[in-house]
């Protein structure tokens, strides 16, 4: 691997840190906000705390669900409401609708948040919340999950599966282009849904495979919060570095590896787990660029900053450039099979931790992906080994 990617994955670990089990979704991190400055007591309006008062109020106030400027609190700013289907993990009203604490049915949310809101305390300290023992995936499929995880995992699922990209397809010939298809997208930072693996098929599993379920983790770092700080969700550097010695700092969490197996084929089975990951997924990306351009008939190029993140590659140079990053130019030239692998892609990127969540899960859905491809474009795996 390039220097360049190994510190552009690198890069996107951090901010995964940031995004990672907590409840705001897609959070583009940035400089932790500035609290203002609270009033004094004596100027409190009646029946409130002053800010200094509220107990882990800096550790909240430095972290995604405070972010007020984040895309994923402000996107639906023009239309001034959030929408019932965005509204649960966008906005604290929502998520306590959702939750049936607002006196509303659980389970749905009856109406539109207000924008401008974030996910303060109420959304995860209710009557409701704390009763949680159970997430149901987008997949329909309802697991079971120790309190204080089902919070998180409640909104950090996605919303995509292999049924929905299954229904989605349904009747089309696998290498035929349907010119009518849009990319299905799985959503962002669903790592609740790759900590479970095949107990949320959230990734698209392919006919006739076994996946892995959750992550068997040693105990006590078994649940979300035994990883990250429970108000600013940031990763606990310290206690992970009391296994693995090659950790340091936030930045060194992609040395991690247990397993000596040589996943990726590369000859290396020292090189950290997210590396062997990253080889993969690189791998991915070339089959379904070959795939593309040879059965296809349309190159496709990826960004993974700009919606919808597909486009066509104008001028076949295999790189995404500005002017192709154009929502006119997304890519339109979906069969079925490309359209699997490209939201499998997709969705374990946009969760930069994926590695640390559920490696074995992460390699059977890029393995089983590559090969997929590997039927109709040159994709070798001859030396990659499937966990």
């Amino acid at each position: 691997m390039t220097n360049r990617r190994k510190s552009t994955r690198v890069a996107a670990f951090l901010a995964g840190a940031w995004l990672v089990l907590g409840l705001a979704m897609e959070v583009v991190p940035a400089q932790a906000p500035t609290p203002s400055s609270p009033p004094p007591p004596s100027s409190a309006a009646a029946g409130t705390l002053p800010t200094t008062a509220v107990p882990f109020f800096a550790e909240w106030a430095s972290s995604p669900h405070a972010e007020h400027a984040a895309l994923a609190f402000t996107h639906w700013n023009s239309g001034g409401t959030i929408p019932t289907e965005c509204a649960k993990c966008h906005s604290a009203p929502g998520f306590v609708d959702f939750l049936g604490a607002d006196g509303t049915a659980p389970g749905v949310v009856d109406h539109p948040a207000p924008v401008g809101t974030v996910i303060t305390c109420v959304a995860c300290h209710n009557d409701k919340s704390v009763d949680l023992t159970s997430v149901t995936f987008p997949s329909g499929l309802n697991v079971a999950v120790p309190r204080g995880d089902a919070i998180c995992m409640t909104c950090h699922q996605g919303l995509g599966s292999t049924e929905a990209v299954t229904k989605a397809l349904a009747g089309m010939s696998d290498d035929a282009v349907n010119p009518k298809l849009e990319f299905i997208d799985a959503h962002y930072a669903a790592a609740g849904a790759i900590l479970m693996g095949a107990q949320a098929r959230v990734a698209y599993q392919y006919p006739g495979k076994t996946y892995v379920g959750r992550l068997g983790h040693v105990a006590p770092f078994t649940g979300c919060t035994s990883c990250h700080q429970l108000h600013t969700v940031a990763v606990k550097v310290e206690a992970c570095a009391g296994c693995h010695k090659e950790v340091t700092d936030a930045a060194s969490f992609h040395f991690i590896r247990v397993s000596k197996t040589d996943y990726d084929g590369s000859g290396d089975a020292n090189e950290g787990i997210a590396d062997e990951i990253g080889h993969m997924s690189d791998r991915l990306y070339a089959a379904m660029q070959t795939y593309a351009k040879t059965v296809a008939g349309k190159p496709v190029v990826f960004s993974a900053e700009v919606y919808p993140y597909f486009f066509v590659d104008t001028n076949g140079n295999g790189i995404a450039d500005k002017d192709e990053l154009r929502f006119p130019n997304r890519y339109k030239s979906w069969t079925p099979r490309l359209m699997e692998a490209a939201y499998n892609y997709l969705f374990l990127l946009k969760d930069p931790g994926a590695f640390a969540h559920n490696p074995i899960y992460t390699l059977q859905i890029l393995y089983d992906s590559i090969a997929d491809l590997g039927t109709k474009v040159p994709a070798d795996l001859s030396k990659a080994k499937r966990p």
